[in-house]
């Protein structure tokens, strides 16, 4: 009988009158999955955005305050995903939802993304990328400290030493010799920092289950929070618009669109259609190319330690990302891809 219902059934799908079976979903059509090329410029998108970013920076403060300039970007930014999310049909969010946003959005994006942008007044952008750049070896010893990661294994604590090692021989003998802002580097370290522990304490609260209104929300309370403190700091008080340059509201009107809009949902596209590790190849796909434009652009120093501390950074970042990662947080990923290829099964 077995025999007999599955020639039945194999003959509905030669004849073309069925095409799916197992759920009454089944007549839906099946996803589009994303051709090569779509990848390809999926990919090329999120490596060179981001890795503008920091060069967008550099020009951006350049006369505009850094956290005025970081607060209108999350601000604008915040507000217009925030009303594409709501208009895709994402839920109201709760008064308790924001509070918790706000908590994020304090983490991130007023300690992480303001001191980048105070401290890129100081330093170069292609060293302040690879100084962020450390944000996965934070993200490890992180979870050594809350016991996300109860054990590292060898390779990972290869990865970290080595990264680490590359920082010191990248800031290293400018600090001795008094040729770089030792405090401003320091400031880029602990951005990263910040953002690691922010990404972590979003993980631990409940947040809207739309993963791009959630990002909405904690860049709207952020922005706020960058630009009281921009006011509370007294930036407005020695800023003109007259003074600002077509290259700054250039770089921020990049930042805003690319940076903040256009790279994040390819972002999000992309944890939904790709492997977790391929996507993670832009920590160390960045830099570079931050290095690489900061160079030839913004005629930013490159010699031979930069080079070889570029290396010994983004090859300690490789060790640490291609790690082999405990179950409970393989299974949180996993939970999160499908979250984020729901949003985007409506598109």
């Amino acid at each position: 009988m077995f025999v007999d219902q599955k020639e039945q059934i194999l003959a509905l799908i030669r004849s073309g009158r069925v095409t799916n079976i197992g759920s009454p979903a089944s007549t839906s059509p099946k996803p589009t999955l994303p051709s090569t090329a779509q990848l390809v410029m999926g990919f090329a998108a999120i490596y060179l955005i981001w890795g503008s970013t920091y060069l967008g920076i550099r020009y951006a403060v350049e006369t505009i305050p850094p956290f005025l300039m970081m607060g209108i970007r999350h601000s604008v930014a915040g507000v217009l995903v925030f009303a594409w999310a709501r208009w895709r049909g994402a839920a109201v969010p709760s008064p308790k939802q924001w509070l918790w946003a706000a908590f994020a959005g304090a983490l991130l994006f007023l300690g992480g993304h303001g001191i980048l942008a105070w401290a890129e007044q100081k330093v170069p952008s292609g060293l302040a990328a690879l100084l962020c750049a450390t944000l996965p070896l934070w993200t490890v010893l992180l979870a050594r400290v809350d016991a996300t990661e109860r054990q590292l294994g060898a390779k990972t604590w290869a990865g970290i030493f080595l990264g680490f090692g590359g920082v010191a021989l990248l800031i290293g003998p400018d600090a001795l010799h008094q040729r770089l802002d030792v405090l401003a580097a320091a400031g880029v370290l602990s951005s990263a920092l910040f953002w690691v522990v922010g990404t972590s304490y979003t993980r631990r609260v409940r947040l809207p289950s739309s993963k791009i209104l959630s990002a909405a929300m904690q860049m709207i309370c952020g922005g706020i929070l960058l630009l009281v403190a921009g006011v509370l700091g007294g930036e407005t008080g020695h800023t003109h618009i007259h003074n600002v340059t077509a290259r700054s509201e250039f770089a921020l009107a990049y930042l805003i669109v690319f940076g903040s809009i256009v790279a994040f949902t390819v972002y999000t596209w992309l944890v939904s259609v790709s492997t977790p590790s391929m996507v993670s190849t832009y920590a160390y796909v960045n830099p570079v190319i931050a290095v690489f434009l900061g160079w030839a652009l913004a005629n930013e120093a490159l010699g031979a330690r930069t080079l070889v501390a570029t290396v010994v950074i983004v090859a300690g970042v490789i060790l640490v990302s291609t790690r082999r990662k405990p179950a409970v947080i393989i299974e949180n990923r996993k939970h999160h891809i499908f979250e984020e290829a729901q949003e985007f099964a409506a598109d």
